[in-house]
């Protein structure tokens, strides 16, 4: 068991993330939770879905996230003719007279890449990043080549009713941390808006943070206690979630088919660590799970059809699954 952080380390490390949120709410006006969300993302070195409408801001929030970090920042447009060697790379004919297959790297290789409206390519396009997610490394041609570190992906998607978009494998999506759901904003803020920025362009940051005091944040939140009792709350919501569990609420039988993984599990308490830090905290507390619950699971299970009838979304699911399952077991 690793050392458990003072409360100088602790505040360090929360003053340097009030930054980097406060660098992010200057980007993306009047999304505090959104803001969190991602933030918490990057500590717990996850990957993040953003689902919304055209013209949030989505995409000037990842931007800005590269440059607060002081990170290479690629951004890759995904397109219907979009090909997977147009994302990993690949290798082109060079060199005069005796000429030689190079490899070339495709945008991949940057430590912070934004796959834009992911879901208008195809499933075999959007499957090229899948062992990057997971693995961190590309393999062509059977030549595996590791990706720089810290590596995020960051993707936007259209909300699916809309024409011309390809739904996420349920294997794609288990690889995203969380997916956060960017909601619409209010006229008080289109007022800020319009009168702040002159064409709606977002201010330029300057960086934050650089490559060792991200490594020492990452340290930090390896760092924060995970007690067994919220890692036993993690574990019976997980089995809960299955609906052959014993522990399936009513719902979770009724609704859901396919439950979320262990996977999932992991993502709980990396995400938990992370808030915890946000928060001010040493360790790990219920409240941190339950704020994390909804973006780790949301896109992790797959609804029966019963619950598109009933108009039942996986966060209904998910509300109900945390009322179900008490934080300590009862007796």
């Amino acid at each position: 068991m690793s050392e458990l952080l003072s409360p100088a380390e602790v505040q360090g490390a929360v003053e340097r993330v009030a930054q980097l949120q406060k660098g992010l709410n200057q980007v993306l006006l009047d999304q505090t939770q959104v803001v969190e969300q991602v933030t918490a993302a990057v500590l717990a070195r996850g990957h993040v879905l953003l689902e919304g409408l055209p013209g949030l801001g989505k995409t000037e929030l990842c931007k800005a996230l590269a440059r607060l970090l002081g990170l290479p920042f690629r951004r890759i447009q995904f397109t219907p003719d979009l090909l997977p060697g147009d994302i990993t790379g690949t290798y082109v004919l060079e060199g005069e007279g005796r000429r030689e297959f190079t490899f070339r790297e495709g945008p991949l290789f940057a430590n912070v890449v934004l796959a834009d409206e992911i879901n208008r390519s195809s499933p075999k396009t959007q499957s090229a990043l899948l062992e990057a997610m997971q693995e961190r490394s590309v393999t062509v041609l059977g030549q595996t080549r590791p990706l720089p570190e810290p590596f995020f992906v960051l993707a936007t998607q259209n909300p699916i009713e809309l024409e011309g978009t390809y739904p996420l494998p349920e294997a794609q999506l288990d690889r995203f941390l969380f997916r956060v759901q960017v909601p619409p904003v209010g006229a008080k803020t289109l007022t800020t808006l319009l009168t702040t920025r002159v064409r709606g362009t977002p201010p330029v940051l300057p960086s934050v943070t650089d490559a060792e005091g991200l490594a020492s944040l990452f340290a930090a939140v390896d760092r924060v206690h995970l007690p067994v009792p919220v890692a036993d709350f993690i574990g019976r919501l997980v089995e809960a979630s299955d609906p052959r569990g014993p522990g399936a609420p009513e719902p979770v039988r009724r609704f859901v088919r396919y439950g979320a993984s262990p996977r999932a599990a992991l993502a709980l308490a990396a995400a938990g660590r992370a808030l915890a830090l946000i928060r001010g905290k040493p360790n790990v507390g219920f409240d941190e799970v339950v704020a994390a619950a909804p973006a780790v699971l949301n896109h992790r299970l797959v609804l029966a059809y019963e619950a598109s009838l009933e108009k039942v979304g996986t966060l209904d699911v998910v509300r109900a699954l945390l009322q179900a399952v008490p934080e300590v077991p009862r007796a």
